[in-house]
C-alpha cells in the first residue's frame, strides 16, 4: 500500500517544525527516513501515524486520507515508537492478545494471528515467558510482533535497533528485510549504516524541510563533485612517487596512505578527471600501477554536508 505525503507543515507557535515536506514510499518499498535531533522526524511520523493533525498539506494511504479518514487508515498501519510500548509484566502471549484485541483483530482469528507473529518474529522458544524476562533484542521483536498483530500494510519503524547489541542488530535488520517483502516500510534511524544494510532508499530532513531523496549510491554520487581514486603504484621510490603526482596539472590533492606503503589517495580538480593521466605517468616512470580505484563518499559524510553545512 503506497504512502503519500503532500506538503505537510507543522508549526509551533512561530517555529515550523515540518515545512511543506512531500515523499512517496511505494508498496513493498523500505525508506530510510533520516535528520538530525530537532529536524522534524518525529512530527512527520506522528502526522502520518495520525497522532497529529497538520497545519497544511495531506497524507494519503492507499489514498485515504488522514484528515477525511483517520480511523480507516490507522487500520492499515503498525506503529513501532523508540520507546517499545510493552507490558513488562504481562506474559508475552497474553500481551500480543490484548494488543490484538484493541486493534479489532476478529475474536476467531486471534490465535492464529498471535502464533504467526510469534513464528514471522522469531519468538517460539520465548513464548510462554514473561516480557521483562525476555532479553532487548526479543523485547524488540515483541515490538515489531505488537505492530504487525493487524495485519498492517504500511509499517513505521522508529529506532527499531536502539540498545541493542551488535548481533541483535543483525537479527533485527535481517527481519526488518523479510517484513519489507510484502508491506510499505519507514524506517527512522541515527545509525546510518543500518539504514544503508536495511533500506532501499533514503529520505533526509533537515530544519523541517526535505534536503534528499535518492538510494544511497545515488546520494553519494551527487554529493561527490570532485572524482577521488586510490592508487597504488610499485616498483618506484615512495616520495618520488608523491612529488610527481602532485606535479600533474588535473591534480589537487594527493594524500600518502599510511597503511599502503605504496598507497595514495588522489582528488581531481572540479570537474576534471586524472586517471589517464596517473596511468599515463607510470608508463612514462616506467612504474607498475597495480590498482586504481574510485573512492566514493562515505554515506556519512553525505549526511554532514546537508545537515550541517546548509
Amino acid at each position: 500500500m503506497e504512502v503519500s505525503v503532500e506538503n505537510i507543515t507543522k508549526s509551533y507557535g512561530f517555529q515550523k517544525a515540518v515545512d511543506s515536506i512531500s515523499f512517496n514510499v511505494k508498496a513493498g518499498e523500505i525508506v530510510g527516513f533520516l535528520g538530525p535531533n530537532g529536524a522534524g522526524k518525529t512530527t512527520t511520523m506522528k502526522i502520518i501515524t495520525c497522532y497529529m493533525t497538520p497545519n497544511g498539506g495531506d497524507v494519503k494511504i492507499g489514498g485515504v486520507s488522514i484528515l477525511a479518514q483517520p480511523e480507516e487508515v490507522k487500520k492499515h498501519i503498525g506503529y513501532l515508537p523508540e520507546t517499545n510500548p510493552l507490558y513488562k509484566e504481562m506474559p508475552m502471549i497474553d500481551y500480543l492478545k490484548f494488543v490484538a484485541e484493541l486493534q479489532g483483530v476478529p475474536k476467531g482469528k486471534i490465535r492464529d494471528r498471535i502464533f504467526e507473529m510469534i513464528q514471522v518474529c522469531g519468538l517460539k522458544n520465548e513464548k510462554y515467558k514473561k516480557i521483562g524476562e525476555l532479553s532487548k533484542g526479543y523485547q524488540q521483536r515483541v515490538g515489531l510482533a505488537q505492530a504487525m498483530i493487524h495485519d498492517p500494510d504500511v509499517l513505521i519503524l522508529d529506532e527499531p535497533t536502539s540498545g541493542l547489541d551488535p548481533n541483535q542488530i543483525v537479527e533485527i535488520r535481517e527481519l526488518i528485510k523479510k517484513i519489507g517483502r510484502e508491506k510499505t516500510v519507514i524506517l527512522c534511524s541515527h545509525i546510518l549504516a543500518e539504514v544503508e544494510a536495511t533500506c532501499d532508499r533514503i529520505v533526509i530532513i533537515n530544519k523541517g524541510k526535505l534536503v534528499a531523496d535518492g538510494t544511497a549510491a545515488t546520494l553519494r554520487k551527487q554529493a561527490q563533485t570532485k572524482e577521488i581514486v586510490k592508487v597504488t603504484i610499485e616498483d618506484g621510490d615512495r616520495n618520488e612517487i608523491f612529488r610527481a603526482l602532485q606535479n600533474v596539472e588535473t591534480i589537487e590533492l594527493v594524500d600518502l596512505l599510511p597503511d599502503y606503503t605504496q598507497s595514495f589517495e588522489i582528488q581531481s580538480k572540479a570537474d576534471l578527471f586524472s586517471r589517464k593521466a596517473i596511468f599515463k605517468l607510470c608508463v612514462e616512470k616506467g612504474w607498475t600501477l597495480t590498482e586504481m580505484t574510485p573512492v566514493e563518499r562515505k554515506l556519512e559524510e553525505v549526511f554532514r554536508d546537508l545537515t550541517i553545512n546548509n
